[in-house]
């Protein structure tokens, strides 16, 4: 049986388990609302992910075949896996922000092999070594691209809105669109006083946005033929500033644990942000490729020490970063290429 956390006020969080993952679990919340419970997002699509959902449930006083609907914060795997299946097993709509829901169709729609050329593209852009390079081309060669996490997630049936008042009788949750982590993530606001009393303006779904311990990853989301993925990490330090103006009670996100003060939590990232570009536009004295520039970065362990597929979610980090120097005018592209360079400017 999962240990599930009562927050108060007809919140409970369910911990379903993330396969061969670092974080654990997805922290799956529970809303009472006066047609039926919602989730807030639904975890992995795994069968141990799937029994232990059904079993907080139960400890919870509920079912699967109770749910009213589902609201996911975005499309990542980890918490909209399950939306399929929920919905099977409940008839629950599956909300989603527009942006993301795109992402979702385009996911189902393009063949796996149309991403190995994406990466390949990629990764000969960036300056990757043909050491790196070979196993994804040998994969590209025999066709035996895997289908993507959660290309069984289902596709959601609403639009969350941002700005929205959703429409859960009994209850005021406002939709917030935060996007960075994923175009189209939303932070759901929940405008009621805090059920111990604490100051602060109610309480904070913040999905992947706002984490306690863990700085999010900025995520590239660009389909083959389609057009640049504009300025991810700009858009994710101005809904950061957005957030902290809310000053949330507390924080429900869906990884680590609930916290308070959302604004000092925002001025770490925030100076996170700004350390980690500042180190980028000094590495650009000299000209570097974007993979020149991922190998010299600071991580969370050795370059050597990074697996395979980590790395590639390095080099897009990486490129997010470099995108917003050059959005500001602090670095640009030098003539030639690929591999494309770039320097401080």
């Amino acid at each position: 049986m999962p240990q599930v956390t009562d927050h108060g006020g007809g919140v409970v969080s369910i911990p379903v388990p993330i396969p061969d993952n670092p974080l654990g679990h997805t922290l799956v919340h529970l809303l009472d609302t006066d047609r039926g419970p919602v989730l807030v997002d639904t975890g992995w699509d795994d069968p141990a992910s799937w029994d232990t959902l059904v079993a907080g449930l139960g400890a919870c006083g509920t079912s699967v075949t109770e749910l009213h609907g589902v609201l996911v914060t975005h499309h990542h795997p980890d918490h909209h896996g399950l939306s399929a299946r929920v919905r099977e097993v409940s008839g629950a709509w599956i909300a989603m922000h527009p942006a993301d829901a795109h992402l979702v169709r385009r996911l189902r729609a393009a063949p796996p092999g149309q991403w190995l050329d994406q990466l390949v593209a990629k990764l000969v852009a960036a300056g990757a070594p043909e050491e790196h390079l070979a196993p994804v081309e040998a994969a590209r060669a025999r066709g035996r691209a895997r289908p993507l996490p959660g290309s069984r997630a289902a596709l959601p049936d609403r639009e969350i809105a941002p700005g929205e008042l959703l429409d859960l009788p009994g209850r005021r949750l406002r939709a917030i669109w935060t996007p960075g982590h994923t175009p189209g993530h939303v932070c759901l606001h929940l405008e009621e006083a805090h059920p111990l009393g604490r100051a602060g303006h109610g309480r904070l779904f913040s999905g992947d946005h706002l984490l306690p311990g863990v700085t999010p990853h900025i995520g590239l989301y660009e389909f083959p033929g389609g057009p640049a993925a504009g300025d991810p990490l700009g858009d994710y330090l101005s809904s950061l500033e957005r957030v902290a103006l809310l000053s949330p009670a507390e924080v429900l996100p869906a990884h680590q644990y609930a916290f308070t003060d959302a604004p000092g939590r925002v001025r770490e990232l925030l100076a996170h942000h700004r350390a980690r570009l500042a180190s980028l536009r000094a590495l650009l004295a000299s000209p570097r490729t974007l993979w020149q520039l991922t190998e010299s970065m600071e991580w969370n362990r050795p370059w050597s020490r990074i697996p395979y597929g980590s790395r590639n979610i390095a080099v897009a980090e990486a490129e997010a970063h470099l995108r917003h120097l050059v959005a500001l005018g602090h670095a640009e592209a030098v003539r030639g290429g690929p591999p494309v360079t770039y320097v401080a400017v």
